[in-house]
C-alpha cells in the first residue's frame, strides 16, 4: 500500500489564529455613559446651541460690562430728561436707546443691570441645589423617622406661596441688597429640589452597585457621595437649570413691586419699576429691560428643556 503521510499545511494556508480573527473583526464602538450620551445629544440639539450662545453672551456682559459701554449707569444729566428718541445713526453709543427720568443712559443701565440679575439667579440656584440635594439625600437614603420629619418640614415650606413668602421676608429688611434678595429667594426655593432628589435617591439606593458597596463595608458618606449622588443628579440638574430663569424673573417682579433691589443698585427690575411711572410718554424705559428679562428667562428655559431631553431616555 502506498505510504500516506500527513504533511503540515503551508504557513500561508494555516488556519486563522484568534488574534488574526480579532484583528479582522470590526471594532465595536465603545459604549457611552449617561453623561457622555447626553453630551452627544446636546451637541446636536439646536435649542442647546442657541441657549448656550445667549447665556454665554449674557455672562460676558455681566462679567465685563466695560466692553460694551463706557457710560456710567448712575450719572445723569437732566438735559436728557426723558429723551426717548433713538439715535439710530449712533448704535452702541451712550444714548442710542434713550434716557430715563434723571437723564441716565438706558443702554448703560441695561448693560450694567445684567450683573445683578445674573448674580441673583445663579446664587439662588446654587444655594437651593446644595441645600435641597443634601436634605433630599438624607431623607431618601435613611427613610423612617428622619424621612418623615424632613418630608413634613419640606411640605410646610412648600405650602407657602413663593413670591408672597419672599415679600414677607424682604419686608423684614430695610436695606435690601443683592445678598438679602438672594437669601429671601433661597429661603423658600429649596423645596422642589429636595423632593426631586429624595425620589431619585429612593430609586438609586435599590441598585445592585449600592448593595454591593454596603456588603463590602463602604461607609455611609462614601456611598452617598460616590455612588448615589452622581447617579441621582440628572433630574436635579434639569430642575435647577429651568428654575434659574424663574429666579431671575422673581427678582425682577420683586424689584418692580418695590420689595426687591432698590437704587442705587442697577438692575432690570428697578428700571422696569421706574418705567411704569412714565409708561404713557416714555415707553422705552420699560420696554428694553423687559425684553432683556424675557430673553434671559427664555434662554435658561430652553437650556433646561434641552438638558431634560438629553438626560431622559423616555423622551428620545
Amino acid at each position: 500500500m502506498p505510504d500516506v503521510t500527513k504533511t503540515a499545511a503551508p504557513a500561508d494556508e494555516a488556519v486563522d489564529t484568534p488574534s488574526v480573527v480579532a484583528a479582522a473583526a470590526p471594532q465595536q464602538e465603545k459604549a457611552r455613559s449617561l453623561w457622555g450620551d447626553a453630551w452627544h445629544d446636546l451637541r446636536r440639539n439646536p435649542y442647546f446651541i442657541v441657549s448656550s450662545v445667549l447665556i454665554f453672551f449674557l455672562l460676558l456682559i455681566a462679567a465685563l460690562p466695560g466692553l460694551f459701554t463706557s457710560a456710567s449707569p448712575t450719572a445723569g444729566d437732566l438735559v436728557h430728561h426723558y429723551v426717548g428718541k433713538p439715535e439710530l445713526g449712533k448704535i452702541g453709543s451712550e444714548g442710542w436707546l434713550g434716557y430715563d427720568i434723571q437723564g441716565r443712559s438706558v443702554y448703560a443701565r441695561l448693560i450694567h443691570g445684567t450683573r445683578a440679575s445674573i448674580i441673583v439667579g445663579v446664587a439662588v440656584t446654587a444655594i437651593v441645589t446644595v441645600v435641597g440635594s443634601i436634605m433630599g439625600m438624607i431623607s431618601g437614603y435613611f427613610g423612617g423617622v428622619i424621612d418623615a420629619v424632613l418630608s413634613r418640614i419640606t411640605d410646610i415650606f412648600f405650602g407657602i406661596p413663593f413670591l408672597l413668602g419672599a415679600m414677607v421676608v424682604l419686608q423684614s429688611f430695610t436695606d435690601r441688597t443683592i445678598l438679602v434678595v438672594v437669601f429671601a429667594l433661597a429661603f423658600l426655593g429649596w423645596t422642589q429640589i429636595t423632593r426631586v432628589m429624595r425620589g431619585a435617591v429612593i430609586t438609586v439606593k435599590q441598585a445592585d452597585y449600592v448593595q454591593a458597596a454596603k456588603a463590602l463595608g463602604a461607609g455611609t458618606t462614601r456611598i452617598l457621595f460616590r455612588h448615589i449622588l452622581p447617579n441621582a443628579m440628572a433630574p436635579v440638574i434639569v430642575v435647577a437649570t429651568i428654575a434659574l430663569g424663574g429666579y431671575i424673573s422673581a427678582e425682577a417682579t420683586l424689584s418692580y413691586l418695590g420689595l426687591g433691589l432698590a437704587s442705587p443698585t442697577v438692575s432690570w427690575g428697578v428700571d422696569i419699576s421706574a418705567g411704569v411711572q412714565a409708561i404713557r410718554t416714555s415707553q422705552h424705559i420699560l420696554l428694553y429691560p423687559s425684553i432683556m428679562v424675557s430673553i434671559t428667562v427664555l434662554a435658561f428655559i430652553m437650556l433646561g428643556e434641552a438638558v431634560r431631553n438629553a438626560l431622559d431616555p423616555k423622551l428620545r
